[in-house]
């Protein structure tokens, strides 16, 4: 597999995408949950990335956030608009994120920042960029000097049993780091981990189409992605951790210890 070229068609699809972005806002709100939603730009941004790979890389298959599409296999993971709830609320932090799962691991992936006017994009064995320009992860070394962004509390069904463990896990962490950042989008999480504005990001799941892009540009940016039990991070995994190397154990002794 040419992954110098995918990753070309892959840039060439988010472009697509941002044809609709650039040009249209949220519009009418479907809710999926009491408090999780998708914008009409959304499903627009979805149908035109679906549109071209389907043109110009017919042989694999796309799953795509909100109208789905293979679960196995090589597949494109598309979230046309990962942080929705920021994007509706005018707030520049979301993105779209396109990656791609080979043999059950994120081997490229592309995520735009149509807002703040920044593209990363990795593939294995190319390197890590952005806006065309290298990247390379945090090397810091001290736990009390990181900077860490934390994922979303849980608002499903079951909140009220997820989340005490999600708050032991921030009480953990208060007192040892310099500061804790939560922004609403996984995508920024790990793009903005990349370029070593934050020293870690932790977060609680591992949906394919908002993690898989970001974990294969973290792991092109010289940072260790995991688990939330510190065993290497899959498609398969519950939750997604990247973060400088020197930090890795000892973090992932305080998540072990929180239970998230």
């Amino acid at each position: 597999m040419d992954l110098a070229q995918l990753l070309k068609v892959a840039q060439a699809a988010v472009d697509q995408g941002r044809t609709v972005t650039d040009t249209r806002g949220p519009g009418t709100l479907t809710f999926k949950s009491d408090r999780d939603m998708a914008s009409e730009v959304d499903y627009a941004v979805e149908r035109k990335i679906r549109e071209f790979l389907e043109r110009e890389a017919p042989q694999i298959g796309i799953e795509g956030e909100e109208e789905g599409g293979p679960t196995e296999g090589t597949r494109w993971v598309l979230d046309p608009i990962d942080g929705t709830v920021n994007f509706v609320h005018g707030m520049p932090l979301w993105a779209i994120s396109l990656g791609l799962i080979v043999d059950d691991r994120a081997v490229l992936g592309v995520i735009d920042h149509p807002a703040l006017g920044t593209r990363y994009a990795a593939a294995e064995g190319l390197g890590a960029t952005c806006n065309g320009k290298a990247i390379q992860g945090s090397g810091c070394t001290t736990l009390n000097e990181a900077l860490i962004a934390m994922g979303d509390y849980a608002i499903s069904e079951d909140a009220a049993e997820i989340n005490p463990r999600r708050l032991e896990l921030h009480s953990l962490l208060v007192p040892r780091v310099q500061r804790l950042r939560q922004i609403g989008t996984a995508a920024a999480a790990l793009t903005f981990t990349a370029n070593g504005f934050f020293d870690a990001t932790i977060m609680y799941s591992n949906k394919p189409w908002d993690t898989m892009a970001g974990v294969s540009i973290c792991r092109e940016a010289g940072l260790q992605v995991l688990d939330l039990d510190g065993s290497q991070h899959s498609p398969a995994s519950r939750g997604t951790f990247a973060v400088a190397p020197a930090l890795a154990d000892e973090l992932t002794e305080l998540i072990v210890q929180a239970g998230v």
